[in-house]
This record gives structure tokens, sequence and C-alpha cells, in this order.
């Protein structure tokens, strides 16, 4: 709780309450501070092959795959690019609006963006997606859940689009807000993969971990793309550095603190649809750390009143020219976004 504490007390210093990066309100885990202290004097070195293979092992063993399958690092713009130069191009499929991050990585090297929109509920629309793969499709890459709509794919509709999809493709599963689900373990799209699926998992320690300072996630694929990556210096220990090692390692050795962090989100996004039904506003079925809202205007003026009165939010996600979407911060935070919201909307 001290975390939390912590984040409002700097959100108070600079007036700004900052609810636009999905970021982690609740601070990481205190193993995280005592992780990296210690690895203070370690600062004037580089990590060395034998640190970055403790930190792989550990996921591995975590995630219950080999630790030849484990890239560390925030790997999907150099995983977009690979997979465009080792396909001479050829076609990404994805989710529109949504995280485009290996998508824009492949443009460069002639990777070529097949679009797909969301269902009427918001949600990755399944079948569409399945039957927009071509033979020429590189990857498809959906983000679940969904940003920036939040919403998740029902857990055995998924399971068999992975499946279906991945006879043609390589699909590729972004979970950064997996872990806000209390079922996460039973959604993974992990399991396919260690089935022996053509599937990668990304996963962040940017969200839910409260990491996002020090940049680190990672990725779990099918061996034979992780020898092509390392080939490429993907997943490097070159490319990590000793305080985000420190720093990870802590935090995925304690579930208890993810566990509160979980519970404290879940508590808070009840609030804030209570508040956004109080106020009479439609908005997609969050499963993550943020809310996705229809205003009823257009968003850019109700996220310049917003910043006007210090409460920063996301940017834009055409064609959503409506919807608003806010990170769930602290309590103290949420009601200051939530006060300043209902004036916003008053005013008109």
């Amino acid at each position: 709780m001290a975390a939390g504490a912590g984040r409002d007390a700097s959100a108070a210093a600079d007036g700004l309450v900052r609810l636009d990066l999905n970021e982690s309100s609740y601070g990481p885990s205190p193993r995280v501070a005592v992780a990296i202290q210690r690895a203070l004097p370690l600062t004037p070195r580089y990590v060395t092959a034998e640190q970055g293979q403790a930190l792989v092992k550990q996921i591995a063993a975590l995630e219950g795959v080999a630790p030849e399958q484990v890239i560390v690092g925030e790997v999907l713009e150099p995983l977009g690019q690979h997979l465009a130069v080792a396909g001479k191009g050829g076609t990404f499929v994805y989710s529109v609006p949504g995280y485009g991050a290996l998508v824009d990585a492949a443009a460069p090297f002639g990777g070529r963006a097949i679009e797909v929109p969301l269902d009427a509920s918001l949600l990755n629309d399944l079948p569409r997606l399945l039957a927009a793969i071509q033979a020429d499709t590189q990857a498809l890459f959906v983000v679940n859940p969904h940003n920036p709509s939040g919403t998740v794919s029902p857990g055995k509709d998924f399971d068999a689009f992975v499946l279906a999809a991945s006879a043609k493709a390589l699909v590729i599963v972004d979970e950064a807000y997996l872990d806000y689900l209390p079922d996460a373990a039973e959604r993974t799209a992990v399991r396919h993969l260690r089935a022996g699926r053509n599937v990668a998992v990304f996963r962040t320690l940017g969200k839910i971990h409260a990491l996002a300072g020090l940049q680190i996630g990672y990725a779990l694929v099918p061996p034979d793309l992780a020898a092509a990556l390392r080939k490429r210096g993907v997943g490097s220990p070159h490319g990590l550095n000793q305080l985000s090692i420190a720093a990870a390692a802590a935090s995925l050795a304690d579930p208890g603190h993810l566990a509160w962090v979980r519970e404290q989100v879940a508590a808070e996004r009840t609030r804030w649809l209570d508040h956004l039904r109080r106020l009479g506003l439609r908005y997609a079925e969050p499963a993550g750390n943020f809310v996705f809202f229809d205003v009823g205007r257009p968003q850019a003026e109700v996220v310049a009143a917003l910043k006007a009165r210090k409460v920063l939010v996301a940017r834009a996600f055409p064609p959503y020219d409506t919807w608003v979407r806010i990170s769930i911060g602290t309590p103290a935070e949420n009601r200051l976004a939530q006060a300043a919201l209902s004036e916003v909307l008053r005013r008109g």
C-alpha cells in the first residue's frame, strides 16, 4: 500500500494526474527497490551472459517453456523487423484501432498491414482476423485483452481462433494486460506454444509489474524463431542493464504483490464503471487497468478540458473519435479524475 501512496505524492508534486499511458499507479513490488539497491554497485559493469541466462531460466520455469524459447527485452519492434526482413516484406494482420508497434516496425522493411476493425462489442473480430490471413502473411498480431478497448475475447473462442490461425501463420499474442485477470493462467496463449503450435506470446513488465521506466519485457517463441532472433542479436544480454535485470527478477518472484495490485485495480475499475453509468456514458467491457468510453462529443475537446484540470488521458484512437481511454489509478487519482470528468461533461 505504501507504493500507491508514494505514487500519489509524486503525482501531487507536479500537479498532474497521469492516467494516459496505462502505467501502474500502485508501484512495483517492495522487493524491486531492495534488488535495485543491491544492483547499484554493478552499474559500472556490463551485464554478463550468466546474468542474462539466470533471468531467462527464471522466466522459463515460471512459464513452463524451454529456456531456449525465452527472448528477454521489449522485443516487439525487433521481432516485426526480423519477420519483415526474413519474409521479404509480406503482410501483417492486426486489429484497428490497436497497438501497432510490431506492425509499424515491419513497414520500413516492406511489411504491409492488413487492418481488421473491432467488432460491435469492441472485441477483436476473430473470424475476420482469421479470414484476413494470406499466403504471404508473416504474422497475425493480436492484443488480448485489447488496447484501447480493454475487452478480452471469450476463452473458448480465443483458443479455437489461435489453433486455426496458427495452422496458417505465426500468431503473436500481446498479453500486456492479461495479468489483470484472475484466470490469466487458464487464458494465456502460452498453453498453445507449449503444445508446439506456431504461437508467440509477448509480455511487458511495464504494466502490472510497474517497471515501465526500466523498459523490460520478454517474448516466448517457437524454438526456430528464437534461434533466428538470437542470430540477429535480439535478446542479447548486452541489450539489457543491471537495474532492469535485478528489478525483473525481483518482481517476477513476488506474485503476492501482483495479486494485491490486481485486487486494487478490479475494485477501482468497478467504481469507474459505476461512475460512467451515473453519467449515462456507454463503455467497452474492460478487463485491464483502463476504461474506454464514449463521451458523445469530440474526444480532443474532452482531453483538452481534462488536461486544463490537470488530468492526463490517452491520445485519440480513430475512428472512435468520441471515445476516451483513461487508465485506472489509485483511489485518490481516480476520484480527482472522476470529478474532473463530471465537471467537463456538465459544462458541455
